[in-house]
């Protein structure tokens, strides 16, 4: 059995939920490539009862045949389904020889691609699951699909028959800086962590994504590999991504390619008149199904207090930002990426990759500055008054009366603090504290690769947090 690296949390709660004495009816979902199918077969292996997987863009028919394929192998010899009604009444033939056993395991992968036009899934599903399971006491039903908005939708906040009839749901997020290290270390890569950390701002913590990279090239040539050889791999990738997301992806790409270009990230209000579209219901919807599907995140700003209610959006998917950066414009340079390599874009793209790389990490951050077990708040400021604006996009406001002030660097050696730059960041906090009107003690913190140089301009620095922290565990 293969080693699934990471995951420890979500392992152990899927074996509470199989080990508990009733029915379980547990719906996983999250961004596409991010390894839900991969958790659910290598935890249970051996132990699935009944396992289908929807077929992408397939007809009802399609479907059906695909649930018939697997009712025979769990024993069903009847005829072939019309509807959701019969194969739902047909799974429940075929699993009654198997009630005895402690648990009965049914996994349904890429569910929304059952949910064809007029195909009444839902309804038949409700009638399994409401009428048959959760009268047994050993049936565990696992759900996942990589559309997240239809698994939302329609299972987890369902308002008809399925309504609160989930018992869990599991967001399944991105790897964290540590396990993609996990994971390189078990392929046998010999990658540096900046390396690693380097291949995160490109890839996130992707599964899949990681999965096509070879031990046999460095970095570099892997990118170009993938991303711009004559046959890359993920030349297709980003469109397919979209698509098996959103039903009509057209509206998501658009705010996804704005917040792309406006890397400091846009208030709802800001996006809503740069696209065109009213700031109501339907693009606050659009706007956390993003998040839903960890694409974008919304974050707090601080005025005079904080504003929990305008916050901004910024673009947190790696792959997305990269893509749009590099390969939106096709070139036929098949070695783009090592011919980028200390480019004035190269260079501007690591400093701000390496900021969405700490805003990622934020719980390691806190860790490092032993400030873990404090209540905090943490948030973007935007100054209003100094031009051209300037803008922290971390503050960690503490319940002990201090404030953490971070700013986020990335370098290739020890950092070095300028004059000029010292006067910016005095400034800076003058402008913060006299604009917000904050009483804490504010800290200068720094979040380096490798930490700061000290020299006459570093004085001001009260805390610091390097690359390797960013790797901690939690």
């Amino acid at each position: 059995m293969n080693r699934i690296i990471g995951r420890g949390g979500e392992q152990e709660l899927l074996r509470q939920y199989v080990n508990s004495n009733k029915s379980e009816f547990v719906a996983i979902y999250g961004r596409r490539r991010v390894g839900k199918t991969y958790l659910i077969t290598q935890t249970f292996q051996g132990q699935i009862d009944f396992d289908m997987t929807g077929v992408l863009e397939g007809s009802k028919e399609e479907q059906l045949f695909s649930f018939q394929m697997s009712l025979r192998q769990c024993g069903y010899t009847g005829k072939m389904p019309q509807n959701w009604m019969q194969a739902f009444s047909a799974l429940k033939d075929a699993l009654q020889p198997r009630l005895h056993q402690k648990q009965v395991v049914l996994f349904i992968d890429e569910l929304p691609c059952l949910d064809t036009p007029r195909s009444g899934l839902v309804k038949a599903l409700d009638l399994f699951w409401n009428g048959w399971c959760t009268r047994q006491k050993n049936i565990k039903l696992f759900v996942c699909g990589s559309a997240t908005t239809w698994m939302i939708d329609n299972i987890i906040d369902n308002h008809g028959g399925l309504h609160n009839r989930i018992t869990h749901e599991m967001h399944l997020h991105p790897f964290t800086l540590k396990e993609t290290e996990e994971y390189i270390i078990a392929n046998k890569f010999k990658w540096s962590r900046l390396s690693i950390a380097q291949t995160y701002m490109i890839f996130g913590g992707i599964p899949y994504y990681l999965s096509l990279l070879s031990p046999k090239y460095g970095l570099t040539e892997n990118i170009d590999r993938l991303f711009f050889s004559a046959d890359a791999e993920l030349d297709t990738e980003y469109q397919r991504l979209f698509k098996s997301l959103f039903k009509n992806p057209q509206p998501y790409l658009q705010i996804v390619q704005l917040l792309t270009e406006h890397k400091r990230g846009l208030t709802r209000n800001e996006i809503s008149e740069k696209i065109g579209k009213e700031t109501g219901g339907h693009l606050s919807k659009m706007l956390k199904n993003l998040e839903n599907c960890d694409f974008i995140r919304r974050y707090n700003v601080r005025e005079r207090k904080i504003n929990f209610n305008n916050g901004i959006y910024q673009l947190t998917d790696f792959y997305t930002q990269f893509y749009h950066d590099f390969c939106r414009h096709r070139t036929t340079d098949e070695h783009f990426w090592m011919n980028s390599i200390n480019t004035p874009k190269h260079n501007t793209w690591l400093g701000l990759a390496f900021e969405r790389l700490c805003m990622a990490h934020i719980p390691q951050i806190k860790k490092a500055l032993g400030i873990d077990r404090i209540r905090t708040e943490y948030y973007s400021w935007r100054s209003k008054d100094s031009h051209p604006a300037a803008q922290i996009d971390l503050i960690i406001e503490r319940a002990d009366h201090i404030i953490n002030l971070c700013e986020l660097k990335y370098s290739k050696a020890l950092y070095a603090i300028s004059a000029e730059e010292e006067d910016k960041l005095r400034n800076r906090m003058a402008d913060f504290e006299q604009e917000t009107g904050v009483r804490e003690a504010v800290h200068l913190t720094f979040i380096t690769t490798y930490g700061l140089k000290e020299n006459i301009h570093s004085s001001e620095v009260q805390s610091q947090v390097t690359l390797d922290a960013l790797f901690g565990a939690l």
